[in-house]
């Protein structure tokens, strides 16, 4: 719903855990080198290199999301004909079945206090719906149907697709302008004459790429304020989705539900609410959100 920054959360880590395993893997054996010259070289050459290491980097993201999520989040997958849990599979099943996917997804539960769902999987064939032990006692059976329809919606979507598709650009341009700038720092270091010739364009040693890699952390955080625009687009589009596969009755309790307990949370900078940024209303915050603000996202479905 819920959390979609659960399912960026995931993807976001292991892309940056891939992208620095696979920059230093490639670094070390000269094979960027390799690609570099296939590619023709200069800056035309960079960014296409860039490109295809991103897009590598962002689908190998993608294709792990759905065990990462597993393991870290001990989730318990529910058998197909599971009564339990108020017959939370079959209700997946159904919500899957009107939203036109071919292959149900696996439907688990995992402990947490909070109200908490998401959705993750490499394709609509092979996806996963996890639902928190918090949200499925807390919330009614219409405000839990409401959830269970945002997360089917999204799976429908291809919204894990469509981000890794955003966040392989991201990633592509994030590397070609962290590669600019450090050899711009290294030229300015060491003067025109001991310009580098080494695979990442900028040379210098363990210096260089120590640079290089400091240089990309901060245009990708930069880089997160695209990514999170599209995810609020993407929520949008979900909720409508969800409306018209329960009713846009049950996503606005839901969505009421989820905004009364973020009331009597009242999260401090710590609090796990804060960081999952699903309320921020304007400001910075509200560029690196990955939610539009409730009261937003219950307007929208005003019309439904």
């Amino acid at each position: 719903m819920f959390t979609w920054t659960k399912r960026i959360s995931f993807f976001l880590i292991t892309n940056f855990a891939i992208m620095i395993t696979l920059s230093i893997f490639l670094k070390l054996t000269g094979l960027d080198v390799v690609l570099s010259q296939a590619l023709g070289g200069g800056y035309v050459g960079m960014f296409g290199m860039c490109l295809i290491y991103g897009m590598v980097f962002s689908f190998m993201s993608l294709w792990m999301s759905k065990g990462s999520a597993k393991r870290a989040y001990k989730i318990k997958i529910l058998e197909e004909h599971d009564p339990s849990h108020n017959n939370l599979v079959m209700r997946v099943h159904n919500f899957s079945k009107s939203a036109g996917l071919e292959k149900m997804p696996e439907v688990g539960v995992y402990e947490s206090k909070q109200m908490n769902a998401f959705a993750t999987g490499p394709s609509k064939n092979n996806s996963l719906v996890a639902v928190s032990t918090g949200l499925m006692a807390n919330m009614n059976q219409d405000e839990v149907d409401g959830v269970l329809a945002h997360e089917v919606a999204h799976i429908a979507n291809g919204d894990m697709v469509t981000m890794t598709l955003i966040q392989g650009v991201m990633n592509a341009f994030v590397m070609f302008f962290a590669q600019i700038i450090t050899r711009i720092i290294m030229n300015a270091m060491r003067g025109e004459n001991n310009r580098s010739r080494g695979a990442m364009g900028f040379g210098g040693g363990m210096f260089g790429y120590m640079i290089y890699m400091a240089i990309q952390s901060v245009i990708g955080f930069f880089a997160m304020i695209v990514i999170s625009y599209f995810s609020r687009r993407r929520e949008f589009r979900a909720d409508a989705g969800a409306a018209q596969l329960a009713g846009s009755h049950k996503m606005v309790a839901a969505l009421k539900a989820l905004q009364r307990q973020f009331d009597m949370v009242k999260p401090t900078s710590g609090d796990k609410f804060q960081t999952m940024k699903i309320s921020s209303k304007n400001g910075f915050m509200a560029m690196m959100s990955t939610h539009p603000p409730l009261e937003n996202r219950i307007k929208a479905l005003q019309g439904y």
